[in-house]
């Protein structure tokens, strides 16, 4: 039987707010819980803030509305939609490119994403059994190197990962997708909250608050607001084809400009909360901020060491990253997973599956990185870096400015008020400036800065 034009055959969100819920699970990652906070700590702070709120509304907020859009249009897989897209605009089928470089980057990024999700499974064992209890700075960071010299418990923590992922995803969009939202998100918010308690009361609270919102106006330069710009499109899953794939199942009553405003204000919410709950539990122990994996995988289990109840709220941070991790995880999947269910009529469970071995696979790469071949190196890259490097580097920036251009100067302007039910009128022209001028040339100059780092100097060209 024909699926009407408001109806995916993979299945619908409930409500909304499932909607919100799964998309903000697609925004919340691993990278909201220790970047967003130290790069607002080490550039301004509020000021810092403020700037990257701007960002939002100028490059994320646009392109987030076009990605989901142009999903409830299509329906689709993003590869099937920008074909649908492609031919109701009367267009090139070149335009395929964005759905093809979405499905594409989610499945690399899925497959190192994977295996430092797995590092946060392992960690919540180890905080549990006390490793951490007043342990020295020597010792954290033994504790990290020794598990990264270990492929086969990488492999196994990986493992682990993928199964809980690939188990949500091929359960299909109601029993799977929205049951793990229901359960993940409000699980997530619940815990940061316990967390900001804590951090409250960890006795380095106004420490964290002066080093996250002091307003420092003369740390604001050109450095920042690229910082700023690149923040507001990577933390919002733009460009990967996740928020393609999950418009196509949003109801067609949903106001798309208010949805996805809510999703940035979630998605904000988390990223300051996860500060202000991990920094006054860092400073009360008198350790450095260290941005990465240092700070979540050394200082943190430290500091949490020293505390009082520490391994105790250890466990729940290490719990609230794996809940991150996963939602963003089946986000990166359903893309690829929609269009092989759609391309080969297969059942959904089954290509999971399959999907979820090449993956895992693909994987293996990057557990080999930190130990087996760390010495073998892909243009003075490791296999890990090499593959980050060209997902997001290259593949999400080239994605959402290929978005923002489709949706600004290629779809029919019919499909685009309908969707957004929007009038000819200033905010109508206010949306058509955003997305095809200000956002797109956010996204090129991010793109280009990234591509090419020396180009931030202007040292490529001598100066």
């Amino acid at each position: 039987m024909a699926l009407g034009k408001d109806e995916s055959r993979h299945g619908m969100w409930s409500s909304r707010w499932l909607f919100v819920l799964a998309a903000a699970g697609s925004a919340v990652g691993l990278g909201n819980i220790w970047k967003f906070p130290y790069v607002a700590g080490e550039n301004g702070g509020g000021a810092f803030v403020i700037i990257y709120l701007v960002c939002v509304a100028l490059v994320g907020l646009p392109i987030m509305m076009a990605e989901t859009l142009m999903g409830r249009e299509g329906r689709h897989s993003p590869i099937n939609t920008m074909r649908i897209l492609s031919q109701e605009g009367r267009a090139s089928g070149f335009w395929g490119v964005i759905g093809w470089m979405g499905v594409g980057a989610g499945f690399l990024i899925l497959s190192y994403y994977g295996v430092i999700a797995g590092w946060a499974l392992y960690y919540i064992f180890e905080m549990a059994r006390g490793t951490f209890d007043a342990v020295t700075p020597e010792t954290a960071g033994q504790v990290f190197d020794d598990f990264l010299a270990n492929p086969w418990l990488m492999l196994l923590c990986q493992t682990v990962f993928m199964w809980l992922t690939i188990y949500i995803v091929g359960r299909g969009v109601i029993k799977g997708l929205e049951t793990a939202i229901r359960l993940f998100m409000p699980l997530l918010f619940v815990l940061l909250l316990v967390l900001l308690g804590y951090g409250i009361n960890s006795g380095g609270f106004q420490q964290g608050l002066d080093f996250m919102f002091r307003f420092n106006w003369s740390s604001i330069d050109a450095d920042a607001w690229l910082i700023a710009m690149g923040q507001a499109f990577f933390t919002l899953s733009l460009g990967m084809g996740a928020i393609m794939a999950y418009g196509a199942y949003v109801p067609r009553d949903a106001s798309i400009t208010s949805t996805v405003a809510t999703i940035a204000i979630l998605d904000t919410f988390v990223a300051v909360a996860a500060g202000l709950a991990i920094f006054p539990v860092v400073f009360a122990n008198g350790l450095e901020p260290g941005q990465g994996p240092g700070l979540m995988f050394v200082t943190l289990p430290l500091a949490f060491g020293q505390l009082p109840l520490g391994a105790v709220f250890g466990v729940v941070f290490f719990v609230l990253v794996s809940f991150a991790a996963i939602t963003s995880a089946i986000s990166l999947t359903e893309p690829a997973l929609a269009y092989l269910v759609e391309e080969y009529n297969a059942k959904r469970a089954r290509v999971a599956k399959s999907l979820g071995v090449l993956c895992w696979l693909l994987g293996i790469g990057t557990v080999l990185s930190f130990n087996a071949w760390q010495d073998v190196k892909f243009f003075g890259l490791t296999f890990f870096e090499a593959v980050d490097f060209v997902s997001q580097n290259i593949m999400l920036p080239l994605g959402g400015l290929l978005i923002a251009l489709f949706t600004a100067y290629v779809m029919p302007k019919a499909i685009a008020q309908s969707q957004l039910g929007a009038t000819d009128g200033p905010l109508w022209w206010l949306w058509k400036l955003l997305i095809g001028l200000i956002a797109p040339l956010g996204v090129l100059v991010v793109f280009i800065v990234t591509l090419f780092p020396c180009a931030q100097t202007l040292s490529c060209f001598g100066a």
